[in-house]
């Protein structure tokens, strides 16, 4: 896989840390991680990363939110998290992973959003 410059949208730090140690010992870089919508929005139109992983549910604001918002601009490879049992889905195809996960079920929501990239 190649190395892609990731924005990483999570409010829980702790959670945000395990991603990005994750995701660079996967071989990637994390050019940010940010907290808020109006944040992550910001940030991917600056610093224009290849994926972002994004969790649902934010204190100040929404993933899903951001997202479409971002792509409206562009689109940005995706992959959302969430720790809840999500019934309302962001898109019907969007790649979503349930928390707790593992490197290999990140690695493949990696491949699957690269993957929606190219049909795009």
């Amino acid at each position: 896989m190649t190395a892609l410059r990731i924005l990483i949208v999570e409010d829980e730090a702790i959670n945000a840390m395990l991603f990005a140690d994750l995701l660079v010992a996967l071989g990637h870089e994390v050019c940010v991680i940010e907290a808020t919508e109006a944040g992550a929005i910001s940030a991917a139109v600056r610093l224009r990363p290849d994926l972002m992983i994004v969790d649902m549910h934010l204190r100040e604001g929404n993933g899903a939110a951001a997202v479409a918002f971002i792509l409206r601009g562009r689109f940005v490879p995706h992959v959302f998290v969430s720790g809840d049992a999500l019934r309302d889905r962001p898109g019907p195809s969007s790649i979503i992973l349930q928390k707790p996960f593992g490197e290999p079920d990140l690695v493949r929501a990696i491949d699957s959003a690269l993957g929606a990239k190219m049909g795009a």
